[in-house]
């Protein structure tokens, strides 16, 4: 488990997290969303110890990842939004990256590179942007590391090869690992992850199960432009008609619009504690 308890960071003199609070949980593929510019890659770097908090701590299975101990490196891997490969093969990158992650799985390794259909005996500074991403995203997975943290992972790839992604992920994870797809590109996680958080201008806004805000929010679109009150939290036109987000039960289980909760999220920040009330939630 990861948690991140009254968090301070900045760069310079611009606060971004102010006293941020954050858990992850094992088991769950989580979403990180949020807008260009939100803080989510400075949070990942948090979170494996590239960049230091000014206050507060942040407790990752049992390490503080700013000391950046072996036994935590060891546990965790970080595929970032900015690649830059060295001039090895594949072959030669597993050789000598594998052996610091205890679980590495070399079957599960070429399993992943043949789906994507990335060659292991070229350079990797010869492969196409999209190929290196794939690669470094099938070393990540076959590492089974306890957090996995992949930064705007569907950037560069084809419809093809992000639905082969989705699968993949949801293949790869374990009880005792968490996952974490940071992206703006909400979209292309909507079937994947069971655990949202959304991120704004460095802040925690919302961190809920899948499961939980499909039962407590009901999602409609009509003709008309509904009116405020009754619980509604958001409505946009669409080409469809109005898409809302009302704050009600949607009697168990409903489909969950991903997109539009988050920007319903984005655009009522002061509400979204109101998203599932304790009435709601009896």
């Amino acid at each position: 488990m990861l948690e991140a308890r009254q968090v301070n960071f900045g760069y310079g003199a611009d606060p971004l997290f102010l006293d941020t609070d954050l858990t992850l949980a094992p088991g769950h593929i989580h979403g990180l969303l949020g807008l260009n510019g939100a803080g989510k890659s400075t949070l990942l770097k948090l979170m494996t110890g590239l960049l230091f908090p000014n206050s507060g701590r942040i407790d990752a299975y049992g390490y503080d990842p700013a000391r950046r101990d072996p036994g935590f490196l060891a546990r965790v891997f970080l595929l970032p939004e900015e690649l830059n490969v060295p001039g090895v093969t594949g072959k030669e990158y597993v050789a000598v990256r594998s052996p610091f992650y205890a679980d590495f799985d070399q079957a599960q390794m070429q399993r992943y590179l043949d789906e994507f259909e990335i060659p292991g005996n070229k350079k990797l500074t010869a492969l196409s942007h999209g190929q290196q991403k794939k690669f470094l995203l099938s070393f990540g997975l076959a590492c089974n590391a306890s957090l996995v943290l992949l930064d705007e992972p569907t950037n560069g790839l084809d419809i093809p090869s992000k639905g082969l992604f989705r699968r993949l992920v949801a293949e790869s994870l374990n009880d005792g690992q968490a996952i974490v797809v940071s992206t703006h590109q909400v979209r292309d996680v909507e079937s994947l992850v069971d655990l949202i958080v959304i991120l704004h201008e460095g802040k925690v806004l919302l961190n809920h199960a899948v499961s939980e805000l499909s039962g407590n929010l009901r999602f409609s679109v009509s003709g008309n432009r509904p009116e405020a009150g009754d619980g509604l939290i958001y409505t946009q036109l669409t080409e469809a008609g109005y898409a809302s987000v009302w704050n009600e039960r949607a009697g168990g289980e409903g489909a969950l619009d991903l997109e539009l909760l988050f920007k319903a999220v984005i655009a009522n920040p002061g509400t979204c504690g109101a998203l599932l009330t304790t009435e709601n939630q009896a």
